[in-house]
């Protein structure tokens, strides 16, 4: 066996994504509320700002699950063929395997919260169309 096999089987396994979107809790406090995604969990969790105009290539991953929440009113989400413009909070649960795709038509750009649930690496997406080139 080779090192680098004796290194990979060593390695930690890879959280495996959800099947089905994680519940989430909302609580109401004498300041106002909160809405909680996860809870000491393995998740990865960023803001997308989309330029107007713009849109991220159509996509897939194979070693996670994303949910985004809508932030502005101003983005348009496709997933496995459907696109709409989600209102701000919405959720919009995209499974592994799933092909995906966040935009912001129009002269105003868009953000979205994604919680990507599993094992997250920029190598695992799989571009299926790009409108910059990018394989």
């Amino acid at each position: 066996m080779s090192e680098n096999s004796v290194l990979q089987s060593l390695s930690p396994l890879r959280p495996l994504p959800p099947a089905t979107k994680p519940e989430h809790v909302a609580s109401t406090r004498p300041w106002g509320t909160f809405t909680q995604y996860c809870l000491n969990e393995p998740v990865t969790v960023k803001i997308i700002e989309v330029s107007p105009g713009a849109e991220l290539s159509l996509q897939r991953h194979r070693h996670r699950a994303e949910l985004w929440v809508a932030l502005d009113g101003t983005i348009q989400v496709e997933v496995d063929g459907r696109t709409w413009r989600p209102a701000i909070h919405d959720e919009i649960w995209i499974p592994a395997g799933a092909t995906h795709r966040l935009s912001a038509p129009g002269d105003r750009g868009g953000r979205v919260l994604e919680v990507g649930f599993g094992h997250f690496e920029e190598s695992d997406i799989e571009r299926l169309s790009d409108r910059y080139g990018r394989a």
